[in-house]
C-alpha cells in the first residue's frame, strides 16, 4: 500500500485528489495539510510514501516545505503541483529535492500514475522537459562556461565517477532514455541500468531529476549543448 499526504491550501482540490487516489486499491490518503508548516508536522507523524505538494501556499510555501521534507524525512518523496509545466517555481521545487511535478489540470489517471511512479523511486519529469527547464533557467545555475572536460577535476562530486559513468551521466542530462543510452554506448540496457544506479549512488542523487541538476551545477553539461560521449 502506498500512503499519500495531500498538501494544498484549496479544500476542494484536496477533496478531489482524495477521491481519485482512494478509488485505487493500492493507494491510501493518510492525511491533509493546508500549508507547509502543517505538512512538515504531518510528514513527521505519518511518514507518507508520497507528499503531493502545492507550490503556492500561504505561510511556508511548497518549495521550502519540499526542501525540509527531503532533508528531514528522506524516505518520503515529494511530487509538486504546478499550474504551468515550465516555470521558475517548478524548477525551484526540483532543485529543492522534489522527485517531479504534476500539472493541476492533469487527468485522474495521470495523477494516479505519477504517485505510483514517484513511490517506486522514479522521477516524474520527462527527460527532455527537464532539459528544457534547465536551459530556460540556466541563469539560476552556477556558471558553466568552463570547458566540460575540466568538470570532473573541478567539482568533487564528479571525481568518484568512472569515465563510462561520466558518459552515462552526460547522456542522462541530455534527456536520453536507457535504451537510447544503450544504443549510444553499444552496451545492453541491463548494463546501462547498472551504470545509472552507480551514478545515482555516487552523486547522492535520488533519481534522474537530481542527477541531471547536479550535472548542470557541476558544469558537466554545457548550457544548451548536447552530450559528447565515446562509443564502444
Amino acid at each position: 500500500m502506498t500512503t499519500v499526504l495531500l498538501v494544498d491550501d484549496q479544500t476542494l482540490l484536496r477533496v478531489g485528489f482524495r477521491l481519485v487516489l482512494e478509488s485505487e486499491p493500492d493507494l491510501e490518503v493518510v492525511g491533509e495539510a493546508a500549508d507547509g508548516r502543517v505538512a512538515l508536522e504531518q510528514v513527521a507523524a505519518l511518514a507518507p510514501d508520497v507528499v503531493l505538494m502545492d507550490i503556492r501556499m500561504p505561510g511556508m510555501d511548497g518549495i521550502e516545505a519540499t526542501r525540509r521534507v527531503v532533508a528531514e524525512h528522506p524516505a518520503s518523496r515529494v511530487l509538486v503541483l504546478t499550474t504551468f509545466d515550465v516555470d521558475d517555481l517548478a524548477f525551484a521545487a526540483l532543485r529543492a529535492g522534489a522527485s517531479g511535478f504534476l500539472l493541476k489540470s492533469a487527468r485522474p489517471d495521470e495523477l494516479v500514475d505519477a504517485v505510483r511512479t514517484v513511490a517506486a523511486g522514479t522521477a516524474v519529469v520527462a527527460p527532455r522537459v527537464l532539459r528544457r527547464m534547465l536551459d530556460l533557467f540556466a541563469p539560476h545555475l552556477p556558471d558553466g562556461d568552463e570547458p566540460v572536460s575540466a568538470a570532473p577535476d573541478r567539482d568533487p562530486r564528479l571525481r568518484g565517477l568512472t569515465p563510462r559513468e561520466l558518459d552515462v551521466l552526460r547522456l542522462v542530462a541530455d534527456g536520453a532514455t536507457n535504451p537510447e543510452i544503450a544504443a549510444a554506448l553499444f552496451v545492453s540496457e541491463t548494463t546501462v541500468k547498472t551504470h545509472v544506479g552507480n551514478v545515482f549512488a555516487k552523486l547522492g542523487a535520488r533519481d534522474r531529476v537530481q542527477a541531471v541538476i547536479i550535472a548542470y551545477e557541476c558544469g558537466l553539461v554545457a548550457r544548451g549543448g548536447g552530450a559528447s560521449v565515446r562509443g564502444g
